[in-house]
């Protein structure tokens, strides 16, 4: 984890201009098209119309944050249809009553009811008649934590106003908070963090992280009730993604380690009052009845041993498929070299929604086949090749990428041995490796490259176009679907959209070499 403890953010809150009120309605559009700026004597207010539509079957959700501090969720969020700007010290402040007459006023239901959440001084809820609930929260923190945990609630507790004020309730008295920031100072003789209970050195993203969570963790105590544990953080001035999925990843291993029920929410928040990088923390029990623990993302090889089917058996050379040496080492050449190539695209995509290493396992790998063949006279007989071929990556390929590739590979050098046609191997090989990951279609992962890819090749006879357009589809359609594996599915699904798996976008670079020679 990297440490960088000078100011990250490029410009000043003056020449950002964040305070304005003024500045945000001639934000929010541009960021989001389909926000809508409805003017009124106490302030603007923007409406998200492409939610009006469904607010007849939820409770409305609406949210006043501070101009200067304002928080990433409320830039991505697709549940909360109006934004307003804490105008309290300016006398120009939009109340609860103002925001519903601009949503009533942009042809939104109100139906079900009101809920308005607001940075304020003390945590407090509050009945405004029978359709309005209001909410004070301290700081942008416990905001994101809210809208979060309304975002994640039970449908049938997204649609009773009553319930929403039950649950809102359970967080005003419950939730705990902690904030650490990184230190221009040392401690111990490591670079200083600070937390709530003083400074420390840092050494491990896991301790930092562990200290914090203890802390608040310990306020909650034992429960007779059966509750799941709200967790939210928010990088504060910057983290990279890597450091988010990093703590996320802490966060995820403390609480299953505590064995507890839980569901994990992120967001970024800017200070510009304070402008130290770091993170805060904030944990809240809530009862089964309003929340559901999210399922724990699974090891695409964390099974046991004796539940996985024998490992393949090797074979000597007995194969009707034939290449010459040439055409065997110029499409692994091409393949390789693309891989290679595309190495920067994969890590960039990787650190926004992995460990941001995907990038250098591939090209690794790819650099470690080329000097591989370079050793070889003949690469002709692909089953012993790609044999000897996988004890070399075995050793030198690292990550669950690497593993994954090592069994097709052992998997596709049996098929080759004694399958009629490549298609026919492909996917045979294919099927082994469906035994030993858990990954399956549109789980976001390489699979959503490989499955259309062997699947079209076989049904087409061997049209390899068709199969490599089917192959790009699948992992474009990656951008839209949510991680259901790996670390980025401890994150809100908003981290990943528009994003590529990089595995999935790898593997298609390998496999337009491969095809392209």
């Amino acid at each position: 984890m990297a440490v960088v403890v000078e100011q990250t953010i490029h410009f000043s809150s003056s020449s950002l201009d964040l305070h304005s009120a003024t500045r945000w309605p001639k934000l929010f559009p541009l960021i989001r098209p389909s926000v809508r700026v409805s003017g009124g004597s106490k302030g603007q207010i923007l409406i998200d119309a492409a939610l009006l539509p469904v607010q007849s079957k939820e409770v409305c959700v609406a949210a006043v944050g501070n101009a200067g501090n304002f928080s990433s969720k409320c830039l991505s969020d697709k549940h909360v249809t109006a934004f307003a700007l804490d105008q309290r010290a300016s006398g120009a402040h939009s109340s609860a009553e103002d925001i519903a007459a601009a949503i009533r006023d942009a042809g939104g239901s109100l139906e079900k009811g009101l809920v308005v959440v607001m940075v304020g001084e003390r945590s407090r809820v509050e009945a405004r008649g029978e359709r309005t609930i209001v909410m004070e929260v301290d700081g942008e923190l416990a905001l994101d934590h809210v809208l979060n945990l309304l975002q994640n609630a039970k449908e049938e507790t997204r649609s009773s106003l009553a319930s929403i004020g039950e649950l809102l309730e359970v967080f005003a008295d419950s939730a705990s908070v902690t904030r650490s920031t990184f230190h221009t100072e040392k401690a111990e003789g490591n670079p200083a963090v600070l937390h709530a209970d003083g400074a420390a050195g840092f050494e491990q993203a896991r301790h930092a992280v562990e200290k914090d969570l203890t802390r608040v963790m310990r306020q909650h105590g034992s429960r007779e009730e059966s509750v799941v544990f709200s967790v939210h953080y928010s990088d504060v001035n910057g983290l990279s993604r890597l450091e988010n999925y990093i703590i996320a990843g802490e966060v995820a291993s403390l609480l299953d380690k505590q064995n507890v029920k839980y569901r994990i929410s992120s967001s970024t928040i800017l200070d510009h009052e304070h402008a130290a990088r770091g993170w805060a923390t904030s944990v809240c029990p809530v009862p089964e009845k309003f929340l559901m623990a999210q399922s724990k993302p699974s090891n695409a090889l964390n099974k046991r041993a004796e539940d996985l089917p024998p490992a393949p058996k090797r074979r000597g050379k007995m194969t009707s498929i034939s290449f010459s040496d040439a055409e065997a080492r110029n499409r692994i050449e091409a393949g390789c070299a693309r891989v290679i190539e595309a190495e920067p695209a994969i890590t960039e995509y990787d650190t926004i929604v992995g460990d941001g290493d995907c990038g250098y396992t591939l090209r690794d790998g790819a650099r470690q086949i080329l000097h591989f063949i370079s050793t070889k006279p003949d690469v002709s007989d692909f089953p012993d090749v790609l044999n000897e071929l996988v004890d070399d990556l075995e050793v030198n390929m690292g990550g669950t990428s690497g593993a994954l590739y090592c069994i097709y590979l052992s998997a596709l050098a049996q098929s080759l041995a004694k399958e009629a046609s490549v298609p026919d191997a492909l996917a045979v090989a294919l099927d082994r490796l469906l035994q030993y990951t858990q990954a399956r279609l549109g789980d976001r992962t390489c699979l959503d490259c490989l499955i259309p890819f062997v699947e079209t090749l076989k049904e087409t006879g061997g049209d390899v176009q068709k199969a490599l357009e089917k192959a790009s589809a699948g992992v474009e359609e990656t951008k839209r679907l949510e991680a259901k594996l790996g670390r980025s599915s401890y994150l809100d699904e908003s981290a990943t959209r528009g994003v590529p798996d990089p595995g999935a976008y790898g593997l298609f670079v390998l496999l337009e070499g491969l095809c392209s020679s």
